[in-house]
């Protein structure tokens, strides 16, 4: 099994990629920081007579990478109870690429991979949180992605995340599932 984390903050070292941090440690895994890259929003093109445009930016070469593995982890804080705008980018932009010829047979071949989630909140992320893992689950079941599980964490402030009890429990958890 490989895996690739795939981060979607803005802020290096936050606390969402410290919890991630406690659910790879040990595990070889490729990481992408969508923040190190650019990616246009999405021009929906879906019912234009030309269809989609090639668009000049770092997204295929992510989608690349990442499709070489098995298991994504997408990892994001919650901004506005759900994803970061850098991380809704990057999956809107799938629309284009299930439709793309350089990627032939996306949506199915995504089919076959499992994906997990960590999601770090500041206001009560267990339960705010929540309409953020519902918008993942919808994701991969429209993908016929396998939804394995998910680590809501709990933190404001930089470093809050090492306080959080329950969320490194829970990471330690995935972490022992991931290495299965």
């Amino acid at each position: 099994m490989s895996i690739v984390v795939i981060y979607g903050s803005t802020r290096p070292d936050g606390n969402t990629e410290q919890l991630t941090k406690y659910a790879i440690e040990g595990l070889e895994v490729e990481q992408i920081y969508l923040r190190d890259y650019k990616i246009e929003p999405i021009e929906d093109r879906r019912h234009s007579e030309g269809g989609f445009s090639d668009v000049d930016d770092d997204y295929n070469g992510i989608v690349e990478r990442m499709m070489k593995h098995d298991t994504f982890i997408f990892a994001t804080p919650i901004y506005w109870y759900s994803m970061t705008g850098t991380m809704k980018n990057f999956i809107d932009r799938w629309s284009h690429t299930m439709r793309d010829e350089k990627f032939p047979g996306f949506k199915d071949r995504l089919g076959t991979k499992k994906a997990y989630v960590i999601a770090v909140g500041g206001d009560n992320p267990h339960v705010k949180g929540l309409p953020l893992i519902q918008q993942f689950n919808y994701i991969f079941e429209f993908m016929s992605i396998s939804f394995e599980g998910y680590v809501l964490g709990k933190a404001s402030r930089p470093g809050d995340i090492s306080a959080d009890s329950r969320a490194h429990s829970a990471a330690t958890a995935m972490n022992q599932k991931l290495k299965e």
